[in-house]
């Protein structure tokens, strides 16, 4: 972590939201192993099934996305927070108990992912919109830096404990470690006492035309409307991959869960490493160059996942995922504190909200391509076809204004109009 990141542990209450985000995110990624291997070994998934898991777990960003911004910015953000994670942890609850009951079901495994999923986009937009009230703009580099570091490390260890887990306990009890990371993180988020502003009075607008604010807001700008398109390109071929790398590594590669978990580790070794080095790769090559420079550079290390075998071979899928994911955590840290320090504070809800229902909405019919790529033509070629993907992210931001930028610019200065 950066100096200055170093200097924002010295505050009581981001050094709370950071605590709460470790909690959440290890929960978190420990269902990154446990929730499909429940699906695949318990359950007997077939790989369509495990894409429509996958499909439901983001499916929420589109039914709810768009609403679910101008709803969080008619209130305080916190308490949207606190709610979010209780109802996740409440959910994920119910699987092992299900499962100890003798009565789980892929439906019930559907059903619970919709659930989080519906929580999660509350919980995201609140997140995201919430940090400028808790931090001056000039520290949103370091802050968002701090708490992709934080997640980092949280991708790192959660996957291996996970498999761990799942090797000790079964994959049904490992979920429970998913949902005592919720109240934990809830816990955290309660204890932060930073006056949080009101939100702006109702002015008796539509909730239609507070959206459509939001949506105008994202895409009369051109640097925006770029950076939604190639982080949709991505989210598409990243779960597709989230689909099927549980059928690859398990029926393809043959690993056992403890591996799958240190395979899944790689990924976050990546993004940590990535999230350390985001503030001074910024600072070095331009905090608006390294939104288009970092997946150019790393995409085609994609190629490295359907270039895996069995063996010693396997350890082509680490590599490529964590340079991939470097990449991807270098861009995510430039690109999120561009669009804070971008928009004025009435609009951040709606603004996250717009770029997650577009960038986000893409993720199910990513997820369900995998699965039927994976059935009709082999896992293998699934993850070939992500690789190609990857591939091409960065080509939307290339053809935008961002080419001819250097540094994040005052709101007035960037291209296009900025407001709807």
């Amino acid at each position: 972590m950066t100096s200055e990141g170093g200097g924002l542990l010295r505050d009581r209450d981001f050094r709370l939201l950071l605590s709460g985000a470790a909690a959440g995110q290890l929960g978190a990624q420990v269902t990154v192993v446990a929730l499909p291997l429940v699906a695949v070994v318990e359950l007997d998934a077939s790989p369509l099934q495990t894409g429509i898991l996958t499909a439901a777990e983001t499916a929420a960003f589109l039914l709810v996305g768009l609403p679910a911004g101008a709803w969080v910015d008619r209130m305080r953000r916190l308490p949207v927070l606190v709610r979010a994670d209780v109802v996740r942890a409440v959910a994920m609850a119910a699987l092992p108990l299900s499962a100890w009951a003798g009565v789980l079901t892929m439906t019930q495994l559907y059903v619970v992912a919709l659930v989080t999923g519906v929580a999660s986009v509350f919980f995201d937009i609140a997140h995201q919109s919430y940090l400028p009230s808790l931090l001056p703009r000039e520290r949103l580099v370091a802050g968002n830096g701090a708490l992709e570091t934080v997640r980092s490390s949280s991708q790192m260890a959660g996957p291996g404990v996970g498999g761990v887990l799942v090797q000790v306990v079964g994959a049904p009890l490992a979920l429970l470690a998913d949902a005592a990371g919720y109240l934990v993180s809830a816990l955290f988020l309660r204890g932060i006492r930073t006056p949080e502003p009101e939100p702006a009075p109702a002015t008796g607008e539509p909730l239609r035309a507070q959206i459509m604010e939001g949506l105008a807001f994202v895409f009369r700008n051109p640097v925006l409307r770029m950076i939604a398109c190639s982080t949709a390109v991505a989210n598409f071929f990243a779960s597709m991959l989230v689909a099927v790398q549980t059928v690859f590594l398990v029926r393809v590669l043959d690993l056992p869960p403890g591996v799958i978990g240190l395979m899944l580790s790689a990924s976050a070794v990546g993004g940590l490493a990535g999230a350390l080095c985001a503030d001074v790769l910024g600072r070095t090559l331009g905090r608006a160059r390294v939104i288009w420079l970092a997946p150019l550079v790393s995409g085609p290390f994609a190629v490295l996942w359907p270039l895996a075998g069995r063996g010693a071979a396997a350890v082509w899928f680490a590599v490529g995922s964590a340079a991939v994911f470097f990449g991807a955590v270098v861009y995510n840290v430039a690109q999120v504190s561009f669009r804070q320090v971008l928009c004025p504070d009435a609009l951040l809800g709606r603004m996250n909200a717009t770029l997650r229902f577009v960038v986000w909405g893409t993720m199910p019919f990513g997820a369900l391509l995998g699965g039927a790529v994976a059935g009709a033509c082999g896992a293998r070629a699934a993850v070939w076809l992500c690789a190609a993907g990857f591939v091409l992210v960065p080509l939307p931001l290339l053809l935008s204004p961002l080419r001819r930028l250097r540094d994040l610019p005052a709101p007035e200065s960037v291209p296009g109009p900025v407001a709807g």
